[in-house]
């Protein structure tokens, strides 16, 4: 069975809807694990992060089971506690996220006393992370994080998910992201994080990324998915109506990854994650309905 690590930060979501709000659980890279989950039942999904010994904390991890996600590799710090965001949508559904996560436990991953231990990841077959993985956590522990990825038999699955406010300063989440770039497997960028993180147009973007990528997908957002590595040509119709974009580019990595690790082409694998996150844009918060 295939085993796949998705590392990052599961938070606490408040959803806002007027004035009030609904709490449920979610993070870039949970959500992608999710969704990979019910895309591909029969592929092994563990979730990598830290947690504290707090309710919230209790909460998140309950909920990561009942999601079918294994959650041996989640490592527990006392007095920690998660991060917290809270997510407030327009009219047309585009949505504005204010963060709590200063103290939160995942910024701790990897780092015992002093030292840096990646075995959490071992017998995996392929890790999942992401920007927001990378840009919580120390420098060192991100290239140290990256080095171990190179010298591991992993496939290494990255979304670049550019959040400026997690990184020192944009020279560092450039040199950062090319270095794990360089060693990714499965490359799934989207267009408006490469253009705002590298400070290129549009067609600058798609046309380092189809010459860089052997494979994986530039999420477009309406306008589809364009295949990196090799070439596809299907249309892509838009979701119906936009209620929230929260996790439309996780969705797509869930819905993608799911059909092409369970043998699906290419093809099928862009449609089946725009088809999915066309759906998931029609609900509040980032996890809908199973």
């Amino acid at each position: 069975m295939t085993r796949i690590a998705c590392v990052g930060e599961a938070m606490i979501e408040l959803s806002m809807d007027g004035q009030s709000a609904n709490i449920g659980v979610a993070g870039d890279t949970l959500n992608t694990a999710i969704y990979l989950k019910r895309s591909a039942p029969d592929l092994s999904v563990d979730y990598v992060t830290c947690l504290g010994d707090d309710p919230f904390s209790e909460q998140i991890r309950e909920f990561i089971a009942t999601q079918s996600i294994g959650c041996d590799a989640i490592r527990t710090i006392p007095g920690k506690s998660p991060g917290l965001y809270a997510i407030t949508t327009t009219d047309d559904g585009e949505r504005a996220f204010t963060y709590w996560r200063s103290a939160s436990a995942a910024r701790d991953m990897f780092q015992f006393d002093g030292r840096f231990e990646f075995s959490v990841l071992e017998g995996y077959d392929l890790v999942y992370l992401s920007g927001i993985t990378l840009g919580i956590l120390p420098q060192a522990v991100r290239l140290a994080l990256i080095d171990y990825l190179q010298s591991m038999d992993l496939r290494v699955i990255y979304d670049s998910n550019y959040r400026p406010a997690l990184w020192e300063d944009q020279a560092t989440a450039q040199n950062v992201t090319r270095a794990i770039w360089a060693h990714t497997d499965i490359a799934l960028p989207s267009i408006d994080d490469e253009m705002a993180l590298f400070g290129e147009t549009a067609m600058e973007v798609k046309t380092r990324c189809q010459g860089s990528f052997v494979s994986g997908a530039l999420k477009r957002g309406a306008q589809g998915p364009l295949s990196l590595g090799s070439e596809v040509t299907q249309d892509y119709p838009p979701a119906q109506k936009v209620i929230d974009t929260t996790a439309a580019g996780d969705s797509f990595n869930g819905g993608y990854l799911g059909a092409l690790l369970s043998g699906k082409s290419q093809a099928e694998a862009l449609r089946s994650g725009h088809d999915l996150a066309a759906r998931v844009v029609l609900h509040r918060g980032a996890i809908i309905p199973e």
